[in-house]
């Protein structure tokens, strides 16, 4: 099964434009809040209206503009799991998963089968308030499957969470949603959840969407300055490369490049690919140790290179307990040039 989207809608001061296609494999919509990954998601159940575009469901075309074809949310067979659950609070765990089943001949077989799978049969007489967030999560995605639908949106399923009880649940949707075979989109601004459970991204900045790429890629080569960020890259500068090195003014030094690039350009150093050298390694640069913070597992140092400007800083982490320079010591460091990230300006 495949679902493609080619939209556009504005709202406002907002405009969306998205296009990407999936497969089986969950793809991740993976972006900064505000950047339009819940209204694609609420164009693509019908609960919005795009301005233009088309939306194809395993052949079934949901929106066309040009054909005039809109269909409603009820005839889309779309799962929409929303960040509140959204169950009716008048009704049990029973109704509510029931009140899903379209078909009246299966529905009560269906049913519980559906609360036997999602561990809901000792909840099943009590109401949504009643509920844990777990039992509330289950419930929701129960109601989904009960309607057999084709795709599945999950808009941050665990936004609302402590993180405690986000690891947990994570693990039981990863582990309900595995029989699922369809179109499957996670909205996330979470790196972790995004790397841990789709092995697809579309990256989204602005209300744009970039090519979908793997999660290998993504932390290995992104293709922005904007996927890097969210990949978790921490140090970014203005830059001019001459085929061979680069000038990387934010902190006044010159670095050896992995391929030929030339003109001004962006690039970006991840804090966990900087490392501490002997003095006199060739490439590298000597710096002041200007703050450790420490943390439960690692420690982040804040450097700075010789000839950076006033405040220009570096991000270096280290495993907690490691031997590092304590603040105001001097330290030499390098990165690998194929480390150096390196995107158009």
């Amino acid at each position: 099964m495949s679902l493609s989207v080619a939209i556009r809608k504005r709202l406002g001061n907002f405009s969306l434009d998205v296009q990407f296609e999936t497969g089986d494999a969950p793809l991740a919509l993976f972006g900064a809040s505000g950047c339009g990954k819940s209204v694609t998601l609420k164009c693509i159940a019908g609960i919005l209206r795009p301005d233009e575009g088309r939306i194809v469901l395993d052949g079934r075309v949901l929106f066309d503009s040009a054909a005039g074809i809109d269909l409603p949310p009820q005839q889309r067979h779309v799962g929409y799991l929303f960040q509140q659950y959204a169950l009716f609070p008048n009704m049990t765990v029973r109704q509510n998963i029931a009140c899903a089943v379209r078909s009246k001949d299966r529905r009560e077989a269906l049913v519980e089968d559906l609360l036997r799978r999602f561990r809901l049969e000792d909840t099943a007489s009590l109401r949504p308030r009643q509920l844990s967030g777990g039992q509330q999560q289950r419930t929701a995605l129960a109601r989904i499957l009960a309607s057999e639908p084709s795709a599945i949106l999950l808009d941050e399923p665990f936004s609302a969470l402590d993180s405690y009880l986000r690891s947990q649940l994570e693990v039981e949707l990863s582990q309900l949603l595995a029989d699922f075979r369809g179109p499957l989109l996670w909205v996330s601004h979470d790196r972790g959840e995004v790397l841990r459970n789709c092995p697809a991204i579309c990256v989204m900045e602005h209300g744009r969407s970039q090519p979908v790429t793997t999660a290998d890629a993504l932390m290995r080569h992104p293709a922005t300055e904007a996927a890097a960020r969210l990949s978790g890259c921490e140090n970014f500068s203005d830059a001019v490369a001459d085929g061979q090195q680069v000038s990387l003014s934010q902190w006044g030094i010159t670095l050896p490049i992995p391929r030929s690039i030339t003109g001004r350009c962006r690039a970006g150093i991840r804090a966990r690919s900087l490392h501490p050298v002997p003095e006199g390694t060739p490439h590298a640069f000597s710096c002041t140790v200007v703050r450790v913070m420490p943390d439960a597992f690692y420690q982040t140092l804040l450097l700075r290179p010789d000839h950076a400007p006033e405040g220009a800083l570096l991000r270096m982490v280290h495993p907690a307990g490691a031997d590092i320079p304590a603040p105001g010591s001097r330290m030499t460091a390098a990165v690998n040039p194929e480390d150096i990230l390196l995107f158009d300006f």
